[in-house]
């Protein structure tokens, strides 16, 4: 990359409402390394409405025209799970840099085939929580060996999405086909947080529920039937013997939507929390201990709805210094892969009613 800027461009970036425009675009903005040169959307008007609401360069309502684009370096994938393979394959294809929301596939399968694709260019996945400042710091605390072992933690995880209602364009959320839907996206972001700060899991046991088997559809009134789970109870035990219980819930109003990973070992706690209504992954983590510790760094980007670019403007710094360095530090779909694996042991172990090992995943 010789150029001073990395020039990006979004397929999914909806000026009226959109992860993208919440998260992506201050994030890419508040960066100087980075450019956001192209957006493309559905149609021409929505196309052109973005690009004037957000300065880009350029629009296209062909998403593959735009990944073809030889003044475009790097991809970014911010759209619905099941659109997700056709345009990450293109986009690694045309020897794109590719940073694409999580999950990454709607299944293992199409999650590994991503991830041979992408051979040695370089790849971020939309598990942004693990890269924000605090959880950084809480992983040093915890890797000192401070708190003492054995350790135990606890996280509470709750979202208002997944509920009783839903907007139609949502519904896709409780299709077990679409790869979205509260194990696969607040599980995952979940269980890698656990990971980033515990260390890698080795055993897990699950149960879900499928609380609200019928969702009303707010906008159309039409019933839609849930397929997946609403809520899930996860227990497991890390590489280096941490226990931990996960309790992961939607549904919950906005306003009750909060994160606590509280970590105790006898020489002390810490604990992680938010109470962003799209989960901890989208806005800021307040650290607390009963140990004294160094501040955890500056964000590299505020902004956004309630603080969304922090975290997502994390993964962009981490992979800027990769690609300019040629390193390989930034999570990307390897890391999607492991993701993937963690949810289908989740999966199994719910539906078995059996512990599984993970050890090798």
């Amino acid at each position: 990359m010789i150029q001073k800027e990395i020039r990006v461009g979004i397929v999914g970036a909806d000026a009226k409402a959109s992860w993208a425009k919440m998260a992506h675009v201050p994030a890419i903005q508040g960066l100087t390394d980075l450019k956001l040169a192209a957006v493309a959307t559905r149609n021409e008007q929505s196309a052109r409405i973005a690009a004037e609401a957000f300065g880009a360069e350029r629009w296209f309502s062909d998403p593959f025209a735009m990944i073809r684009d030889e003044r475009i370096d790097l991809i970014t994938i911010a759209v619905k799970v099941p659109a997700h393979r056709e345009l990450v394959l293109a986009a690694l294809e045309a020897g794109k840099i590719v940073y694409c929301e999580a999950p990454l596939g709607r299944n293992v399968d199409e999650t590994e085939e991503m991830a041979s694709a992408a051979g040695s260019l370089h790849t971020a996945i939309g598990l942004q929580g693990r890269l924000n400042p605090g959880v950084r710091r809480a992983a040093e605390l915890v890797s000192s060996g401070k708190l003492g072992h054995p350790i135990n933690a606890r996280i509470i995880s709750s979202t208002f999405g997944f509920g009783p209602e839903l907007p139609s364009a949502y519904d896709y959320f409780n299709k077990a086909s679409s790869g979205a839907n509260l194990l696969t996206i607040t599980a995952g972001h979940t269980l890698d947080v656990v990971e980033a700060v515990l260390g890698p899991i080795v055993e897990l046991d699950a149960r879900t529920e499928i609380r609200w088997p019928i969702i009303k559809l707010t906008d159309t009134g039409v019933e839609s039937a849930r397929e997946t789970a609403d809520h899930a109870g996860i227990w497991g035990k890390t590489q280096s013997g941490a226990a931990f219980r996960a309790d992961i819930s939607g549904g919950v109003s906005a306003a009750d939507a909060r994160f606590s990973f509280e970590i105790s070992g006898p020489a002390g706690w810490l604990n992680l929390s938010s109470d962003h209504p799209y989960g901890f992954q989208a806005g800021d983590l307040k650290m607390m201990s009963s140990l004294a510790f160094p501040a955890p760094e500056e964000s590299a980007v505020s902004g956004g709805l309630m603080g969304a670019a922090i975290n997502v403007a994390e993964v962009y710094s981490h992979l800027v210094r990769d690609v300019r360095a040629g390193t390989y530090s930034t999570p990307g779909f390897a890391h999607a892969v492991h993701n993937a694996r963690l949810i289908e042991a989740v999966i199994s172990a719910a539906e078995s009613g059996a512990r599984q090992n993970v050890a090798m995943q």
